[in-house]
């Protein structure tokens, strides 16, 4: 199958690519075309530029190589001869280059303190393909896109190209020709000026931090290096800044950035088109060339090019080698007590790729010592590495860079941000701590905490893979099979390791799960997507002969959870959350939460450390707090859910199931319980004498409001309605609803029984979410859903439907209760609380008034 490629048609502009010439090797060397100090052997001739015969040339045109090239020059032969002569950098560019796709990558090399986020150094700012062409005594780079293709033999090709037309990303004049006709061009200004096509600030950035412009006498070329199949170029960028990062003094901000531009494959890596049913990061394309009445789009998986060395003991289904396995380099900068757990986070994918045929497909290597490779570098597009960035953010990355034609991924960087080994050690107390004696210290054994940082590894090796989250995988496992020792050492906390399900918060004291068990690992699922999409068929000849093949897969595991795969963004599904974890969001977050009730009273023993503060435990004590936020999420989301189960035409059933009125029911009298009868337990005294009542009975309140108000979306309300009218068997009505969580909040009012502060303050949170429903609308929300995922439906238009009238029902039986209740009470605040509560809810319905 040829892979459509847009194409310039312009002859002046373009000429024919050639075929690429073997390279030589990447030492430093004279340049081929001439010695230092030596003219070239013959005068290079130019190319027909179009003149007519006789006519003068420019005077400013193409010199003599040997004036360009001079004696001085320092040249270094590879897929572009480089030559630097005094402070200028020149490209020698072949003609078996032109119109052959290079992808330019732009990265950060050397990023300024504090830039925040998620920009460490090595980090990608920028990925594009270009193409070197000819234009007279010019060498255009442009910059080509592959979001809308054709194959060049249909006539609707030409149509694709002119309504694409490429722009040009740079104008280089030619200085010189040398041998075979290869241009030589100065390429000083394009890297070291400022061009937004390659630059380190994004736009955002620069009106962040009041940019005024970059500094060239403050920005220069460091080196460039060619290699066979790449050119590396870092270079300096310093811009005069209003309000920098970090030394606001200075006013300025100084990035060190590297470019790789690196020769795609003439024959590009047949792809596998994606399925939606399973998880991978893909690519894609509107194929004007299909056989279909529309502008048809075409979507490819992203995947490394694994080809077996033996094809035939492959088919016979053995194990092979691949030609080319995936190979990570372990980042110098990592502590050496962490290596071995980041090589086995690697090394740990092997198991999967052995599913899909592969023996040793993907390994994990030290670097290379200088003297076995002195231009061993990391920031070497050619390598990928597992970076440890010295960083205060507390995250990990997977990112990769891939081929647009196909999705082929070429090369990829993990990051490690140091500080994220105190995510894991607060997780590991706060998650754990209450089962597992390990994990009750600030200090966590070095092999709990390098289990911990092996799978996150994996996690981020994953994503390196072409893996997305599943945020449905963790769903698969019963509850009560995480508190059995055997079922949680052998298949982990979830049936993928790209799930957000960490650490094993289910257990219970004497279930006797030793310490390694409370970690995830890499499960079913993950081994099931990579044959998926790794697996080579060669029976299949196309991409397109593939799917049936790749479909009966998908359907024959269609039933088994352990299999499920649900894109990140999909909020309204209880089976598809972060952090959570188990078939019944319910009964685990009851366990979860009797964990952080035994939790929270050690917070002051395993978080004290002699002649030190009390910083930690603020700490500690805060992301407790998160905890319990997080598991109390994963209940609510049960109240208006929907089972979503993505299925292709031919399979039987629907699609979208509401959560059955039992479940829902069930989900809010939990809530009821654990969350409007306010949780008291999280504000212990001994905790709150030391970090300061910032963390006690209004921090409390407002996380308390902050579930009301989740409750009170509209949108969950018009989930509701929608399950009411269309499948009125087993709905959980919106009115039955409102009425649950109404006595939820206000018990009977019109009893006059005392109302403590929680309570009260709950009560107004109500009122005060029930006005802004009465009276205003919604706003719409952001394009785009979290993770990339699928944009969030629009809430509904109040004003149209049943939502106020059920809500002025519900406030004019508060009002009615609260008025019975203020004359009744014999409690001062109780009288003048409930008094108040009537007044707004007059105020509320009849302004006039």
């Amino acid at each position: 199958m040829r892979i459509p490629a847009v194409r310039a048609t312009l002859a002046a502009l373009v000429l024919a690519a050639a075929s690429c010439g073997g390279a030589a090797s990447p030492q430093t060397t004279p340049a081929p075309a001439a010695r230092p100090g030596q003219a070239p052997a013959a005068t290079p001739q130019r190319p027909d530029t179009g003149q007519a015969q006789g006519q003068a040339r420019p005077a400013a045109g193409p010199r003599p190589y040997a004036q360009v090239v001079t004696g001085r020059a320092r040249s270094d032969a590879g897929l572009i001869t480089v030559h630097q002569v005094d402070a200028r950098w020149l490209f020698e560019i072949p003609d078996s280059l032109l119109g052959r796709d290079l992808l330019l990558v732009s990265r950060v090399a050397g990023v300024a303190a504090e830039m925040g986020g998620f920009l460490p150094a090595g980090v990608s700012v920028g990925t594009q393909v270009v193409r070197f062409s000819r234009a007279g005594d010019r060498v255009l780079l442009r910059k080509h896109s592959f979001a809308a293709v054709a194959d060049d033999s249909l006539p609707i090709h030409q149509s694709v190209v002119a309504n694409n037309f490429a722009p040009i990303l740079a104008a280089f004049p030619v200085q010189a020709y040398g041998r075979d006709s290869a241009a030589v061009v100065d390429v000083t200004d394009f890297f070291q000026g400022d061009t937004p096509a390659i630059g380190g600030l994004s736009a955002t950035q620069r009106r962040n931090y009041q940019v005024r412009r970059l500094d060239p006498a403050r920005s220069a070329i460091e080196r460039i290096r060619s290699y066979p199949e790449n050119v590396e170029v870092r270079h300096v960028q310093t811009f005069d800044a209003g309000a920098p990062p970090s030394d606001a003094a200075a006013n300025t901000i100084s990035l060190e950035m590297r470019q790789s531009l690196v020769l795609l494959p003439k024959t590009p890596m047949r792809p596998r088109h994606a399925d939606p049913r399973i998880g991978f990061f893909s690519i894609s394309q509107v194929n004007y060339g299909l056989d279909e009445l529309k502008a048809a789009e075409q979507t490819f998986i992203r995947r490394w090019r694994l080809e077996p060395k033996d094809p035939a003991a492959y088919a016979r289904g053995e194990l092979v080698e691949p030609v080319k396995p995936i190979v990570y380099y372990l980042d110098p900068a990592t502590p050496v007590k962490w290596r071995p757990y980041v090589r086995q986070g690697v090394e740990d994918w092997q198991t999967a790729f052995e599913t899909a045929g592969f023996r040793n497909a993907i390994v994990a290597k030290d670097p290379p010592t200088p003297a076995e490779d002195p231009d061993w570098d990391p920031e070497d597009i050619r390598y990928s590495v597992v970076r440890w960035a010295a960083s205060l953010t507390r995250n990990a990355q997977g990112p990769s860079t891939s081929d647009p034609r196909t999705g082929e991924i070429i090369e990829s960087d993990i990051v490690w941000y140091h500080n994220h080994l105190r995510s894991y050690r607060n997780r590991l107390l706060i998650e754990t701590g209450a089962a597992n004696p390990d994990a009750r210290t600030l200090d966590i054994p070095e092999t709990l905490m390098g289990e911990t940082l092996r799978q996150v590894i994996a996690h981020e090796v994953g994503h390196a893979l072409g893996l997305p989250h599943n945020m449905a995988a963790s769903s698969s496992y019963p509850v009560d099979s995480l508190r059995s020792p055997s079922f949680a050492r052998r298949m982990g906390v979830s049936a993928s390791v790209m799930d957000y399900a960490r650490q094993n918060y289910i257990a219970q004291p004497g279930d006797g799960l030793e310490p390694l068990d409370f970690i995830r690992q890499i499960g079913p699922y993950d081994h099931y997507v990579i044959n998926w999409g790794y697996r080579v068929l060669p029976q299949a000849p196309t991409p397109d002969a593939e799917r049936p093949v790749l479909h009966r897969w998908i359907t024959e595991r269609a039933g088994d959870p352990m299999y499920r795969y649900l894109p990140q963004g999909v909020s309204t599904d209880p089976r598809s959350q972060t952090e959570d974890m188990g078939d019944d969001p319910v009964r685990a977050s009851s366990y979860a939460i009797a964990n952080l009730k035994r939790v929270a009273p050690n917070l002051v023993a395993w978080t004290s450390t002699p002649g030190e503060d009390y910083g930690e435990l603020t700490e500690l004590h805060g992301e407790l707090l998160g905890q319990w936020g997080t598991y109390v999420r994963h209940v609510v989301t049960v109240v208006g859910g929907v089972y979503q189960t993505t299925k292709a035409t031919d399979q039987p059933g629907g699609v979208y199931e509401p959560v059955a009125r039992a479940r829902q029911r069930e989900a809010m009298n939990w809530l009821t319980r654990e969350v409007l009868e306010a949780p008291v337990w999280l504000n212990d005294p001994a905790v709150l004498e030391r970090v300061g009542p910032a963390a006690g009975f209004d921090h409390l309140s407002r996380r308390q409001a902050q579930v009301l108000n989740a409750l009170l979306d509209p949108r969950r309300m018009a989930r509701l309605a929608e399950a009411e009218a269309t499948r009125p068997a087993d709905a959980y009505r919106l009115a039955e609803f409102l009425d649950d969580l109404r006595r939820g909040v206000w018990r009977d009012p019109a009893t006059g029984a005392a109302v403590d502060p929680y309570r009260r303050a709950l009560q107004r949170g109500w009122l005060d979410r029930v006005g802004t429903l009465m009276t205003e609308e919604p706003p719409a929300p952001a394009a785009g859903g979290p993770g990339g995922g699928p944009s969030a439906p629009p809430p509904p238009v109040l004003s149209r439907s049943d939502i106020r009238p059920l809500l002025r029902a519900q406030l004019e039986e508060v009002r009615r209760q609260a008025r019975a209740g203020a004359e009744r009470s014999g409690d001062r605040f109780t009288r003048a609380h409930l008094a108040d509560v009537a007044h707004r809810i007059t105020v509320l319905l009849d302004p006039s008034r």
